[in-house]
């Protein structure tokens, strides 16, 4: 769980604090590649990351998780570059690269020295337009898949039961599909699948190309010509609206896997910045986040863990930066001697509170001044600063959203944090699911050591 306001996620603090504008060089390329650029000379290293606006919502049922496949595929070879190469060439380079897939994006990124960017923009280029999807490299590559799932999702008990919760509390929603999707769907993948996915979203059109860095942006774009200006772009169909039907009374599942301790997680339906008609309400239920999970001194942490020592660890997250309406989360593991129903019920107390008192000017200023530590904590950093970008970029909200944060979680009232707590942390759109452990046996030992 996300411990939001502390070290809220990548996309949401702004590079700089809120008195200046965040520094970003745009320009878009005749096929439609958006570039963007932001200089940072503190070290002789640029980070380039290629973000495709396609991940595991876009999918459809029978193909779940082909996004985070073909993220896998796109280390395979190209018509100039065999399978292995482009990892090779980075580190020769001196650089290091990897990729991710999201609920809303994919993207690929290295981080090099500042003056090998060409190499990086070379790879990159060949690969959007020219991979080689291979029969014999899709055999391999589902055995790493298979594995990965397995290590991370199947004997991973708290992943399990986030898996199976998603699940249940989403109706419509494409955010009920876990990212790396359902076995049977990996298991039954054929080279078609992954070519239809590829042609379908891998085009300059579809990505946006961020370098964050000791650079000039004349220079990056010059360079971004060269390399991906004469690339095709595809027909890119947007994708039929997908609105989560209201929920209608409260859900709970209960899930039984091998396990070392019980817990427990619960989620609200909630708006996001690209939902919500009012985004002072996304804002708000940011710092109503933050009150619950933002350090040691906030609620759940002071309350539960600390204060009643009903519970040895209690978390809030909530993700305002998706490109469809989320969850208000909360989640708790007990202590010795508690159960998963004494949370439930302290976890409830606490979102009551909130419902009928306002939270004082001193607590909401402590959560305000932690957004701006973190803030000044993310400048640190050239991969988050770019990660902000082609996060806010490619779910629809444009890069500029990142000057907007800190100046509106300080415009947060606590009359504000009350009435979202009130209109949206209600019974009837909350989820619950309790994870029930069973017996670790010896057969299940060794699997998980496997």
């Amino acid at each position: 769980m996300n411990h939001r306001l502390l070290c809220t996620a990548l996309l949401c603090l702004p590079a700089l604090t809120c008195h200046a504008e965040t520094k970003v060089a745009e320009h878009i390329l005749a096929n439609g590649l958006k570039i963007l650029v932001k200089e940072d000379h503190r070290s002789p290293i640029a980070v380039t990351q290629v973000w495709y606006k396609v991940g595991s919502s876009y999918e459809p049922g029978g193909i779940t998780g082909v996004s985070h496949m073909l993220e896998h595929m796109m280390f395979k070879g190209t018509d100039k570059h065999a399978a292995g190469e482009f990892s090779r060439i980075i580190a020769e380079n001196g650089g290091d690269e990897n990729a991710f897939t999201g609920q809303d994006y994919t993207a690929y990124f290295q981080t090099m020295e500042a003056t090998r960017l060409a190499v990086s923009f070379e790879l990159e280029a060949d690969r959007m337009r020219n991979l080689h999807l291979l029969p014999e490299e899709l055999k391999k590559e589902l055995q790493v898949v298979t594995e990965e799932r397995r290590m991370r999702t199947d004997d991973n008990p708290q992943a399990k039961m986030q898996e199976q919760f998603m699940s249940v509390a989403y109706s419509n929603s494409s955010y009920k599909h876990p990212i790396i999707g359902w076995p049977s769907d990996i298991a039954n993948y054929t080279v078609e699948d992954l070519q239809a996915w590829y042609q379908r979203w891998y085009a300059p059109n579809n990505a946006t190309l961020v370098v964050v860095g000791d650079v000039q942006p004349a220079a990056v774009f010059e360079l971004a010509e060269h390399y991906f200006g004469e690339l095709k772009t595809s027909e890119i169909k947007a994708l039929k609206p997908q609105s989560e039907i209201e929920q209608l009374g409260v859900r709970k599942i209960t899930v039984k896997v091998p396990a070392k301790l019980p817990s427990i997680v619960m989620g609200y339906k909630v708006p996001v910045l690209k939902t919500a008609t009012n985004e002072e309400e996304v804002y708000a239920l940011e710092v109503l986040a933050g009150v619950l999970d933002g350090g040691n001194s906030a609620r759940l942490s002071s309350g539960l863990v600390r204060g009643k020592q009903i519970a040895v660890s209690a978390g809030a997250g909530y993700e305002m930066s998706t490109r469809m309406s989320g969850l208000f989360e909360l989640e708790a593991t007990p202590a010795e001697g508690k159960n998963v129903a004494d949370l439930e019920i302290a976890l409830k107390a606490e979102v009551k509170k909130l419902q009928q008192s306002l939270i004082s000017a001193e607590e909401l200023q402590r959560i305000k001044a932690q957004v701006l530590a973190s803030d000044i904590y993310q400048r640190d950093s050239n991969f988050y600063q770019a990660m902000q970008l082609g996060t806010l970029e490619t779910v629809g909200l444009g890069w500029q959203k990142m000057d907007e944060y800190v100046p509106k979680i300080n415009q947060v009232t606590a009359e504000q944090v009350q009435k979202v707590a009130q209109k949206y942390l209600i019974e009837d759109h909350l989820s619950i699911a309790y994870l029930e452990p069973q017996i670790i046996t010896t057969s299940t030992a060794k699997k998980e050591a496997h």
